[in-house]
């Protein structure tokens, strides 16, 4: 009767706990059903069990209330990526077209003055700068084979640059302004006062042998005389800054500002047409005399 009356409640407590594992496997996989049988079923044990199965609904919402806001994140990431590199191209789009349109600003405006100068000048770009700083000098692109010599002048619309000093087959070599190796035959607008420009220190240049009486001052403009060769009169090739004058000096001297930032240039134009005695066509030239019958 003992061993009965034991194996009785153990018997009972195994299906107890195999319907509650029951149970709560179908909580978990059908929460919404569950809690609504239960609901309509009512009682005590309804409403007991209701609040776990509320519980587990409310998680099973939430997990899936996240994984949606993850997808749709998800999504708006991989939008935001496209856009960054959409946004990256255009940019290097507009970089492109904004030195394109620089170029073709520049290149307008060499040939505008090229068509409106009276001396031949032939189109070349930079390709290179003096890397020894031995010499202030740029490398052009156009050499003997494009009509290119040496002791030819080169210009900007903005005015002088340098002149030739080495050619080769394709390209040449311009001794800057600046250079103190330099020297052109320039005036004193103002004045009408000759002198010499040399190029100085710090990317400046100076007007030598200036007459003592000249009164010249800051700001003058001073421009080729077109007494050598290499330049026709009237370019500009830069602005006094400051005047030196030396008690017993023959001359005064002044510093000046180049007004082409030959730093910076990109395009030029090489003057072939020579000046000087031989010279009849050009800038400051005179005309040619008409024949006789």
């Amino acid at each position: 009767m003992w061993m009965a009356h034991s194996s009785s409640p153990y018997g009972a407590r195994r299906i107890a706990l195999a319907c509650f594992a029951l149970l709560l496997v179908a909580l978990f996989i059908f929460p919404s059903q569950i809690q609504g049988l239960l609901q309509y079923l009512g009682g005590p044990v309804g409403y007991v069990v209701s609040v776990p199965l509320e519980a587990v609904a409310s998680i099973d919402s939430s997990i899936a209330d996240r994984w949606a806001q993850y997808v749709a994140l998800q999504g708006v990431r991989e939008e935001n990526q496209q856009l960054r590199k959409e946004n990256e191209w255009l940019r290097g789009q507009h970089s492109q077209l904004r030195e394109s349109a620089a170029a073709t600003e520049r290149l307008t405006a060499l040939l505008n003055f090229k068509e409106q100068a009276l001396p031949t000048m032939i189109a070349a770009q930079v390709i290179g700068r003096d890397a020894t700083n031995r010499y202030r000098a740029i490398i052009l692109n156009k050499g003997e084979s494009d009509g290119v010599k040496p002791d030819m002048g080169v210009v900007t619309p903005a005015g002088v640059v340098g002149r030739v000093v080495k050619t080769t087959g394709a390209s040449s070599v311009v001794l800057l302004v600046t250079d103190p190796n330099n020297a052109i035959a320039a005036l004193i607008q103002r004045t009408r006062d000759e002198g010499i420009v040399e190029g100085a220190q710090r990317g400046l240049a100076k007007l030598k042998y200036i007459p003592l009486l000249s009164t010249l001052r800051d700001g003058d403009r001073v421009v080729t005389s077109g007494l050598i060769g290499d330049f026709p009169r009237g370019l500009m090739i830069g602005a006094i800054t400051r005047i030196d004058k030396e008690e017993g000096a023959l001359f005064q001297s002044a510093e000046l500002m180049p007004e082409v930032d030959v730093g910076r240039v990109e395009e030029v134009l090489v003057i072939q047409t020579s000046y000087g005695q031989s010279a009849k066509t050009g800038v400051g030239a005179d005309p040619p005399e008409k024949s006789v019958p």
